[in-house]
């Protein structure tokens, strides 16, 4: 069975850092792509970052790039998210998700791609 469990969110100010982690079990993180979405109140839920099953492979939406990075450790089987710069826009619920896919370097935007997903963590900034 397989379990994603984020953790790592909270509350901080514009401007300020958090680190989100998704520790997975039942599935190895290098077999699978693995992506990070996030839905506000009211809103759809969007991607933010994928990584390739390869790891040498990501994508970022245009409204993170260049402030969040996805990474893994395969060690520890455990994706994250590194968030810098933080804007209230940002608030939002965080949700890991992962995939099965042939494909070494494929990074999906599409939530219907992923078939395993976590609780989900908040994020919330403050202006």
């Amino acid at each position: 069975q397989v379990q994603l469990v984020e953790s790592g969110g909270g509350l901080v100010q514009a401007g300020g850092s958090l680190r989100l982690a998704c520790a997975a079990s039942g599935r190895t993180v290098t077999n699978y792509m693995m992506g990070w979405f996030r839905q506000a109140q009211g809103q759809d839920r969007v991607f933010v970052a994928g990584l390739s099953k390869s790891g040498t492979n990501t994508g970022v939406a245009e409204a993170v790039k260049g402030r969040f990075t996805i990474s893994r450790d395969n060690a520890k089987n455990t994706v994250y998210l590194q968030m810098n710069s933080l804007r209230p826009e940002d608030t939002a619920v965080y949700y890991c998700a992962s995939g099965p896919t042939v494909y070494r370097d494929y990074v999906p935007r599409d939530s219907i791609e992923y078939d395993a997903w976590g609780q989900g963590t908040q994020v919330t900034v403050s202006s």
